[in-house]
């Protein structure tokens, strides 16, 4: 992945963050196949990409409680 320019970034959080600040993610929708992934707890530190296709199939185990508590 190219470098990524924090500032211009559209981030969001995650619907399934935990509400009292704990355990947030928050994801962008800007690079279409790639999808970066940061602790919103720690907004300057390292990102994650993933693809596309690896990312659906995560965020769908995670709805379906595939992946436990």
């Amino acid at each position: 992945m190219r470098s990524l320019d924090r500032n211009v970034v559209n981030w969001r959080k995650s619907s399934y963050s935990n509400q009292d600040g704990g355990e947030c993610i928050e994801v962008s929708d800007d690079f279409g196949a790639l999808i970066p992934v940061r602790d919103s707890k720690n907004p300057l530190g390292p990102v994650l990409a993933f693809g596309a296709p690896g990312w659906a199939s995560f965020v769908s185990a995670v709805k379906d409680g595939a992946l436990g508590a």
